[in-house]
């Protein structure tokens, strides 16, 4: 899993050290990036294995964000996950239109499942590869 890259764009920095430390803890290469544009632009440069997107970020929105990762063709292969504190229908139907592979209440994430979750997409992906 060293050779794993997850980009985690989060702005609120408790729950991104968190994050992070639990995805480090599990063997991935964590990048981390606390704006919707530092996010882009380290998601073309380091070409992650998945990203973690939070939908409210200080300058463009989680959404936004989404839009132009898979508008580039560099990034739209790239899975994403939405986190956010905002649980609505609309939101969780508008993020799986865009192109997310899930959406994740923050007050439910538990960081063990989310490392969970993302090491059962990366080896669905290298599966995928194989055949």
């Amino acid at each position: 899993m060293a050779d794993r890259t997850i980009l985690s764009i989060e702005d609120d920095s408790f729950l991104l050290a968190l994050l992070s430390g639990k995805l480090a803890d599990a063997g991935y290469r964590v990048v981390t990036a606390t704006t919707g544009n530092e996010g882009l632009a380290k998601a073309k440069a380091e070409r992650p294995d998945i990203i973690l997107l939070d939908v409210m970020l200080p300058d463009i929105g989680g959404f936004e964000v989404l839009e132009q990762l898979k508008a580039d063709p560099a990034t739209k292969p790239i899975p994403v996950i939405l986190l956010s504190n905002l649980g609505g229908h609309d939101e969780i139907n508008r993020g799986k239109e865009l192109g997310a592979m899930s959406y994740l209440i923050k007050a439910n994430i538990v960081p063990d499942e989310l490392a969970a979750m993302i090491e059962t997409e990366l080896k669905t992906q290298d599966s995928g590869m194989t055949n």
